[in-house]
């Protein structure tokens, strides 16, 4: 134990000594928890809309009136031709152009009317969601220029389970916890081994009596512990400033997040231990701090993803700990479902501090 307290204050002087090492490990999270949650937002506000009105009747004004008044758009702006719809589609002037034929106020007066709709592809997921916004104009349109029309389909009542208002900080909160603390958690541990050699005290390391996994517990506590404090704050954050609920145990969260940590530390000290200087350590840690987050979920569904790569996912420790979190604060997720999850977790960083531990003894010897 006295060896093994050695190396781990050893280990805290190497991170916490430098007053510009302190705030690096604390202050740019935080601030990347602020900028990140805006600037991931899943709303789509401020867009541009063509409208090529061939009917100029009543409707048709009523329509794009409707349009120019919702808060997610922009501008309206006005097409004079095909060739106009054209080229404001393709220099992006406009996402989505709507087309309005010279028989629209009379197809409305018989019952119902269409409008043409053409939508911007190379924004896919934007395009779709503006498309359901015009659509709900569309339907509010026909109701109030004709009464008979029902705004939504009779009887259908729509529900959000987890987030009624479907609020995009309830999904991304939780999801930068998971992000930011890889990419911390990576960082810590991905520099301390190289930064031993870069120095010349991994000889001194060589020839203390310290053992293989001491060494290594004393490198994995502080990463660890500045993981559990960065955790803490962002849970405070998330929950107190932006009012995204936590609905879970906080035990679990913290036993999840620890285990989280351990994983990566093992990723991390892996990767440490196979670089000769910093440098290599740093890009090393680049290199698998990429996968780690596109395979996590975040980006898009892991269930949307090919068969293959889902199976490769399976060794994120980023993904095991994405449902963990979002289960705790949107769900209340059973006891049952988190521990499914901490397993693969436990394994992951059984797995990476073992290699961790086989290479650093190797390089020893």
């Amino acid at each position: 134990m006295g060896r093994l307290r050695a190396i781990t204050i050893k280990e805290f002087w190497a991170v916490l000594r430098d007053p510009r090492s302190r705030i690096v490990l604390f202050v740019p999270p935080l601030l990347q928890l602020f900028i990140f949650t805006f600037a991931s937002t899943l709303d789509v506000k401020n867009f541009d809309v063509g409208i090529l009105d061939r009917s100029g009747g009543r409707a048709a004004i009523e329509f794009a009136s409707q349009i120019a008044g919702s808060p997610n758009v922009r501008h309206v702006v006005p097409l004079r031709s095909d060739e106009a719809l054209a080229h404001a589609i393709d220099n992006q002037d406009v996402i989505a152009a709507i087309v309005l034929e010279p028989d629209f106020d009379v197809q409305l007066a018989r019952g119902g009317a269409k409008a043409g709709l053409i939508l911007d592809g190379r924004r896919s997921n934007a395009a779709q969601i503006v498309a359901g916004y015009l659509q709900q104009i569309a339907m509010r349109t026909g109701a109030t220029l004709r009464p008979g029309i029902a705004a939504a389909p009779p009887g259908s009542i729509v529900r959000h389970w987890f987030n009624p208002n479907l609020d995009y900080l309830w999904f991304t909160l939780p999801a930068l916890v998971v992000i930011l603390g890889a990419t911390t958690g990576l960082a810590v541990t991905g520099q301390s081994i190289a930064r031993e050699r870069e120095l010349g005290t991994f000889d001194q390391l060589m020839v203390s009596p310290l053992r293989v996994h001491e060494i290594l517990i004393g490198k994995t506590v502080p990463p660890i512990c500045v993981g559990l404090i960065n955790g803490t704050i962002f849970l405070g954050v998330s929950v107190l400033l932006f009012g995204v609920p936590f609905t879970g145990s906080i035990l679990l969260f913290f036993l999840s997040l620890f285990i989280y940590l351990l994983a990566l530390a093992g990723i991390g000290l892996f990767v440490s231990a196979a670089s000769q200087t910093q440098q290599q350590a740093f890009l090393g840690i680049f290199l698998v701090s990429v996968p780690v987050i596109l395979l996590s979920g975040y980006a898009s569904p892991v269930d949307n993803m090919p068969g293959w790569l889902q199976m490769i996912s399976m060794a994120d420790p980023a993904r095991h700990f994405m449902v963990i979190v979002e289960g705790l604060f949107l769900k209340d997720m059973p006891v049952s479902e988190i521990l499914s999850n901490i397993v693969p977790l436990i394994l992951i960083a059984s797995v990476t501090i073992s290699l961790a531990a086989w290479l650093f003894r190797a390089r020893m010897e």
